[in-house]
């Protein structure tokens, strides 16, 4: 009983409870990666590829606590990025490791509101969760407005948990290069660096699963 209140409050606390539930390694569909859709830089096909980075993901999980890694997954919109963040983050709290999971705008609002608002216990309280939790996901990176307070923020924040050996993931649609030109060559350099890069490749699942859904109705 004790445990399981453990790891319902790190549901709560990781703002991913509900979305759990469909998005896990139990629920993750191989078939909508073809092997027909081929990378014309790499000649590997999207099925391919998704299978690599599945098998990375478990590997994550399987050697959290002891092997520290980071994960940074880029590619198109609807490949799975976000699906295999929430992946992951099932199965580190359901061993009882802290997980907080941001849309980016929302982490950067948090961020903001901690360095503009010393009175606000619960950003207050949020800065230290975020630099401190076990696994940080910061998803849609480039999709918040980026200015050079942004750009700071996340570079201090990711160097942090780099000096403190606390796991990030972080998902963008972002090529590398425009990563580099909104957020700095310094946190550019730490990701390339430090992060695991999982670029996928794919149609856009989303689309093919209301196809689906229209077919079968």
């Amino acid at each position: 009983c004790f445990k399981k209140a453990i790891i319902d409050l790190l549901y709560e606390q990781s703002n991913l409870k509900e979305i759990l539930k469909k998005e896990n390694f139990s629920n993750f569909a191989l078939d909508y990666y073809s092997t027909n859709f081929i990378d014309p830089k790499t000649g590997r096909s999207s099925r391919q590829v998704i299978e690599d980075a599945l098998r990375i993901c478990r590997n994550f999980v399987t050697s959290f606590g002891t092997d520290f890694q980071n994960l940074f997954l880029y590619g198109d919109v609807g490949v799975g990025k976000t699906f295999l963040s929430n992946c992951i983050a099932k199965e580190l709290m359901d061993k009882e490791y802290s997980v907080l999971y941001f849309s980016a705008s929302k982490f950067f609002s948090s961020l903001a509101k901690h360095a503009f608002d010393k009175q606000d216990v619960d950003a207050q309280n949020m800065f230290e969760l975020i630099y401190n939790c076990d696994c940080l996901i910061i998803d849609d990176l480039g999709t918040e407005y980026t200015n050079n307070f942004i750009a700071s923020q996340f570079f201090t924040c990711i160097n942090e948990r780099l000096l403190n050996s606390r796991s990030t993931i972080i998902s963008t649609n972002l090529s590398l290069d425009t990563l580099a030109d909104l957020y700095t060559e310094r946190s550019f350099s730490r990701i390339t660096s430090n992060y695991i890069m999982l670029k996928l490749i794919g149609d856009d699942i989303r689309i093919k699963k209301k196809l689906k859904n229209r077919e079968e109705n």
